[in-house]
């Protein structure tokens, strides 16, 4: 466990359910009074914006949006000095990059905590936020079963890390070459497994989740993942398949290709709690990264 650089991997299981439940009510007091935090973005983000200044605004803080060409990680300076910079102004650092290696290089740098805003590999931030909506709206983690549909990507892997420490029941659907390796598949346990067919993973499930088939930085794979992934959309027959399934997205999706407008926007979506639970988790897990 380490309170230097968050993601899922990091946590224990004591530490991720304590996380979740700072996310709520007004149990993280205001550990950001009169302090900064740097939120440094490599990659443009509505939710992870938004969610990030107002939940350091709600721990009594001041965030600071900090473009990528305004320190330039590896390239107009090292991350190191990057790091050491932003270190004597705030005291958390947050980041939002393209390699997952700059955020090792910024946590290594300083003492102050760094939270991966989302990465190559991963994505803690929405990870909390989909476990959060899933103990809102079961009550309880307990007993709890999720589909994943589609490319096994850094949401995903997040997920699966989520749920292997949890106990969770995680069913991920994927065609060949975009579902794990069997050598990861294997490092989350038992409560992670994976088929081909989405039929079989929804078949029980509470919660049918996708995200969408081309990320930023993917439009050279575009026509590729698309064929390949047009067999795995959310659609409402699916979801007939499933076990009165509430929808989540992390969100932006593609309508009519990873989901239909049906789905998204049935009664059983929860794709807006999901975004709206981004501002409460991220509240909750710095309050944990400062305590």
């Amino acid at each position: 466990m380490s309170r230097d650089l968050l993601t899922i991997r990091a946590l224990d299981r004591a530490s991720l359910s304590r996380i979740l439940d700072l996310s709520t009510g007004d149990a993280h007091g205001r550990p950001l009074a009169g302090k900064g935090v740097a939120l440094v973005f490599e990659k443009p983000s509505a939710r992870t914006r938004n969610s990030m200044e107002m939940a350091v605004v709600q721990l009594g803080g001041h965030p600071v949006y900090i473009h990528k060409d305004e320190v330039g990680l590896g390239t107009r300076e090292s991350a190191e000095d990057v790091a050491r910079t932003l270190a004597c102004y705030h005291s958390l650092i947050a980041a939002r990059v393209m390699d997952h290696g700059h955020l090792d290089q910024l946590a290594a740098a300083v003492d102050v905590p760094v939270l991966n805003m989302l990465s190559d590999s991963d994505h803690p931030l929405q990870a909390l936020a989909d476990l959060l909506t899933v103990k809102q709206l079961r009550g309880t983690l307990d007993g709890a079963r999720i589909a994943y549909i589609g490319d096994a990507n850094n949401v995903a892997r997040s997920l699966a890390q989520g749920c292997a420490l949890l106990g969770i029941e995680l069913r991920v659907a994927s065609p060949d070459g975009y579902g794990f390796s069997p050598e990861e598949l294997g490092g989350f346990g038992a409560a992670v497994t994976q088929t081909g067919d989405p039929a079989e993973a929804v078949k029980g499930a509470q919660f049918v989740y996708t995200d969408v088939w081309v990320s930023m930085g993917q439009d050279d794979e575009a026509e590729a993942r698309n064929t390949a992934l047009a067999p795995y959309r959310v659609d409402e027959r699916l979801m007939a398949q499933a076990d009165d399934a509430w929808f989540l997205h992390c969100l932006p999706a593609k309508r009519g290709h990873e989901v239909t407008d049906g789905v998204m926007d049935s009664a059983r979506s929860a794709v807006w709690r999901q975004a709206e639970n981004r501002m409460h988790t991220a509240r909750g897990a710095m309050a944990w990264m400062l305590a």
